[in-house]
């Protein structure tokens, strides 16, 4: 007797209703890798959105890791890869790119795209963006929450110094003269207020430095992230800059400035010019208490910024039920209209041309139009550095960099040990 001729004789046909209901009723479990890094209230953003897919997707079950940094996400994403327990789906920056497929631990995306309505799905994000997801025509990552660095600053500020508080510096020039009138000092000497901050920390240091970089009309790296350029005329100037606002025009803090506090020292009036993220401008709009602005960054003279941000990347070790279901969550949370609410809650860049057409975009913009700033920015900006054995590579840049702003060596000595060792590293790949 079969199983189905022996259930029917125990317990008749509901019982085989039962049985065609349990392929329905099985649950695909997910977990999902989030960095928390930026200020504001991104997990309880994430939780409302893992609650709405499960809501509409009762047989999948997503399990939000909230996992410190990005660098400690990757670290954590590739040690439980690599111990047979990865993660389903997770964000983890964009130029981590070549670190995740050369570890092996990653799947293009483009196994799941099978239908009309999912190309037309992956044709919909901005090219600048999608360019950093391929690699040798594999579409391996999704953008999602997606920046540029721009400048916020203080209208206020700029009224007390006699600045307009409508036209923002537009060259490396202009911003030496703001930051000189911006920057005051008590009677004793002590500066109150610094005219500008831009992060110099480790674990940001190289995108604000990529987009100096740029203005300079330099590059950090090449296309296939085999080879850097740290040690040309361009990038050393770049650098040289950034230790001249401190050491020769008394514009901003001596030493690193931190990306963690940037924010808050801005907040707090001891920065009259930040650059960060887009990313916080969610925070900086729920806690400033003074009229704020948010530009696009000067050239020399031409302007330029540097793209940044995470993408969504599906683990290879997961089982082919994980990956259709991380699939789908990917697809959910890259909707034009969550991006336009996730850009909402946050300050993130929606990738996505019609997130920007949503109603609630166009009304958000119209009552917010520094979020405008971003976009219209996308076109002047270059990608992150990116590169094979990439935290490596940024620890190396990173720490030359840090060397020179804290008087350790000089702009050019910096760069040309950065770039030997940086050499010695990729070589290996070539």
């Amino acid at each position: 007797m079969t199983m189905i001729s022996l259930t029917r004789a125990l317990f008749g046909s509901a019982a085989l209703s039962l049985i065609a209901l349990s392929p329905a009723l099985a649950q695909t479990n997910i977990t999902f890798f989030y960095p928390v890094q930026v200020g504001g209230p991104l997990t309880a953003v994430v939780d409302g959105y893992v609650a709405d897919f499960q809501a509409q997707n009762p047989d999948i079950k997503v399990e939000a890791v909230y996992s410190g940094s990005y660098t400690d996400t990757t670290t954590r994403a590739l040690t439980a890869a690599r111990s047979g327990t990865p993660p389903t789906v997770a964000v983890l920056l964009a130029t981590d790119i070549y670190t995740l497929i050369d570890s092996g631990v990653v799947e293009p995306v483009d196994t799941w795209i099978k239908t009309d309505a999912d190309n037309t799905w992956v044709d919909g994000f901005m090219p600048a963006y999608l360019a950093s997801a391929r690699v040798d025509g594999n579409l391996w990552a999704v953008p999602f929450q997606r920046s540029t660095a721009v400048m916020y600053y203080n209208k206020e500020a700029y009224k007390a110094a006699g600045l307009d508080p409508e036209t923002p510096p537009k060259t490396w020039d202009e911003m030496v003269e703001y930051g000189k009138a911006l920057t005051t000092r008590d009677a004793a000497g002590n500066v109150t207020q610094w005219g500008l901050g831009i992060p110099g920390s480790s674990n940001a240091v190289h995108w604000m430095f990529g987009a100096l970089v740029a203005q300079n009309k330099g590059k950090l790296s090449n296309e296939d992230g085999l080879y850097t350029f740290f040690d040309t005329p361009e990038v050393i100037g770049a650098l040289q800059y950034f230790v001249d606002l401190s050491t020769k025009h008394g514009i901003h803090p001596p030493g690193v400035q931190e990306w963690g506090t940037t924010p808050s020292d801005f907040l707090e009036g001891r920065l009259a010019m930040a650059w960060h993220t887009t990313g916080n401008l969610g925070n900086i709009r729920t806690n400033a208490k003074f009229d704020f602005g948010v530009a696009p960054y000067p050239g020399n003279p031409d302007p330029a910024s540097v793209l940044g941000g995470g993408n969504l990347y599906i683990f290879e070790g997961a089982s082919d039920e994980e990956k259709a279901a991380a699939f789908e969550f990917i697809k959910f949370l890259t909707s034009d209209e969550l991006l336009a609410d996730w850009g909402i809650q946050t300050g993130y860049v929606a990738p996505r041309d019609g997130s920007w057409e949503t109603q609630a975009m166009k009304d958000y913009v119209a009552d917010v139009p520094q979020a405008e700033v971003a976009r219209r920015q996308i076109a002047v900006s270059v990608p992150e550095i990116s590169t094979f054995e990439g935290q490596r590579i940024n620890e190396v840049l990173n720490a030359a960099i840090q060397s020179a702003l804290t008087g350790q060596a000089t702009a050019e000595a910096a760069m040309q040990g950065a770039q030997a060792e940086a050499e010695r590293i990729l070589s290996a790949y070539r």
